[in-house]
């Protein structure tokens, strides 16, 4: 008898006719159900923030008092409600860092809507403004999904290789730095979620991102698929200059994976490095990713 034919593993395109099926869909919450909570949570905010608003001379002094707040959570809140009603133009980022208050004042001061228009628009919501809690409600959970995608997966390793050690932050923490575990790494600062080690530690299996897609389309998906490219290019230009195994995998899951090209551009992304790319939705894990492929 002839022996048989090995079967060719199951590949991300493979996947894609029943695409629906790999998704693992996060649950979300209910409108309005959720008025009540982001009110209770928001109105000390809100009332905070009106408070500082009729002490404050001008909006420039206004952004000052919120960046001299010392719990961090509420200096967050407060400099996003800052940013609907005086400066919608700044990135909310650059709101977040208290220590660039004066600098940011210095750059984007010319355009804050003037205290004397602020105070009465304010005055002029109800207290607690539902909208207003409803839209700081919707950041209370950004990253979460993300954050369960990433532990949820590092659970699944461990119960499947148990003697394979993964590092990394399972939830919020500082990614690795592909320079702290790689020596000359060419972008030392090139941010990974986990690393896979043999059993020994000595050699490095596999580095990878882990992400989820609520909802993503035209250059965000542009974005998300061109920047990995580039970090899987330059990690295995690295691994095969090094005569390093080293692997890339990217875990992405979420309905954001069903829009547009996306699904396809994952496929040619994994299909670019001959078996040296794995991308796979959680459900896929246990199936596509193997002992074998991290080894070879």
């Amino acid at each position: 008898m002839k022996a048989a034919l090995k079967s060719k593993p199951l590949s991300f395109a493979d996947c894609k006719a029943k695409a629906r099926d790999w998704i693992t869909l996060a649950t979300g919450e209910y409108y309005p159900d959720i008025l009540q909570d982001a009110c209770e949570l928001y109105k000390p905010v809100l009332v905070l923030f009106g408070q500082l608003l009729h002490t404050s001379e001008s909006s420039k002094r206004l952004f000052l008092q919120i960046a001299e707040q010392r719990n961090g959570w509420m200096r967050i809140q407060l400099s996003r409600i800052f940013r609907k009603y005086v400066s919608p133009e700044t990135p909310v980022e650059m709101l977040k860092q208290k220590a660039k208050a004066q600098s940011i004042c210095d750059q984007f001061g010319k355009g804050f809507r003037p205290i004397h228009e602020v105070q009465p628009a304010f005055d002029a919501r109800p207290m607690p403004d539902e909208a207003l809690c409803a839209v700081l409600w919707e950041y209370k959970d950004r990253g979460k999904k993300g954050y369960d995608l990433t532990e949820r997966f590092f659970e699944l390793f461990r119960s499947t290789f148990p003697d394979l050690p993964i590092h990394g932050p399972e939830r919020a923490g500082r990614d690795i730095l592909l320079g702290e575990i790689f020596e000359k790494y060419p972008k030392p600062d090139r941010p990974v979620d986990f690393v896979i080690y043999d059993d020994a530690e000595r050699e490095i299996l596999a580095v990878g991102l882990a992400r989820y897609d609520s909802d993503r389309g035209g250059a965000q998906e542009d974005d998300r698929t061109g920047g990995y490219h580039n970090c899987a290019d330059e990690i295995l230009v690295y691994a095969r200059r090094h005569r390093r195994r080293t692997k890339v995998i990217f875990i992405n899951d979420g309905p954001g994976l069903l829009l547009g090209s996306m699904w396809n551009d994952y496929a040619r992304l994994e299909h670019s490095h001959r078996g040296r790319i794995l991308v796979a939705t959680l459900r896929m894990v246990s199936k596509r990713l193997t002992r074998d492929w991290l080894r070879s």
